[in-house]
């Protein structure tokens, strides 16, 4: 089924920015079962691309990708369920807008990809149905669909507390330019904590390179407590990681629950060149570069404002 398009209802294009946990803590068990985690969040200028396509009709998704669910169990139709639910008063069935998604973050990867499409979607939905919601609004309701989407409507560098949807912004770093390397493999999120909870907390990480010292401080020691036991079940991580290093990285791990694992490096011709070795490899992997919480607000802007 699908949508018809409105005469003179200009589409709304949204880009959805991947994020790299940059540190990652787990604190333990919250009542509700959930770990309590402490994170350092990161924007990155990798992203898909969301258009809104008013219209008639119910609510459709379709991607350039295979394999992604183009149904309820998409992101993009719970945030749509959730906005004409919760806020338009309907009964969570979502019409009137046809969504292509150009994916460009991989899944399963522990780069937010769901998680941005869903914060990207109730931007684009705001501005579309002309809802009167402000940032907090917006934050509150993204935290009903996942830990990781408020992170996405503030975006640049955030520590996460809880669930990792208590966020408040840290001082940025400079500009840095990022490898992200995707084994052809995808590591459940569920899975992760699952496995970290059957081996127990890892011991202390060994550093792997200090990190240039214009960072800020909160950079000193930094480690992924998902690590350890992801690379128990998936060894090439591991592999990655010291790639990453051995060409030239000052910083390499894997992001959030993984599979993807990152290398920060100081000087962009040095990623570039890091990243066409690793291409040679047989591996996917991108060179992008991390993003200021003004970059981020500005796309949330443009967007609100139909610019």
């Amino acid at each position: 089924m699908s949508v018809s398009p409105l005469p003179g209802r200009a589409p709304v294009v949204v880009r959805a920015f991947a994020k790299i946990n940059l540190d990652l803590r787990i604190l333990g068990t919250l009542p509700d079962g959930y770990h309590e985690v402490r994170t350092v969040l990161q924007s990155v200028r990798l992203h898909d691309t969301l258009t809104f396509t008013p219209g008639r009709g119910p609510l459709v998704i379709d991607c350039d990708v295979p394999g992604v669910p183009l149904d309820g169990r998409n992101l993009v139709w719970k945030a749509a369920a959730l906005l004409d639910h919760a806020v338009r008063g309907g009964r969570g069935d979502p019409a009137g807008v046809r969504v292509h998604l150009a994916k460009r973050i991989p899944a399963e990867a522990g780069l937010g990809g769901g998680s941005s499409d869903a914060a990207a979607t109730l931007l684009a939905l705001t501005r579309l149905w002309r809802l009167d919601l402000d940032l907090p609004s917006l934050l509150r309701l993204g935290a009903r669909l996942g830990a990781d989407v408020p992170f996405f409507l503030a975006g640049g560098t955030v520590l996460g507390a809880g669930r990792g949807d208590d966020i408040s912004p840290l001082s940025e770093p400079h500009r840095t330019s990022v490898v992200i390397v995707k084994p052809p493999f995808g590591v459940s999120t569920p899975d992760a904590y699952r496995w970290f909870d059957e081996d127990g907390p890892p011991r202390q990480s060994r550093a792997r390179r200090r990190l240039p010292s214009s960072w800020p401080p909160w950079a000193a020691s930094l480690r992924n407590d998902l690590e350890a036991p992801v690379v128990r079940r998936h060894p090439p991580i591991r592999r990655v990681v010291r790639a990453l290093t051995g060409l030239g990285a000052d910083y390499a791990a894997m992001s959030g629950s993984g599979s993807a694992v990152f290398g920060l490096f100081e000087a962009a011709d040095t990623a570039r060149t890091a990243q066409a070795a690793l291409a040679r490899r047989g591996w996917n992997a991108w060179v992008t570069q991390t993003l200021s919480r003004a970059a981020v607000v500005r796309e949330r802007q443009r967007v609100l404002a139909g610019g």
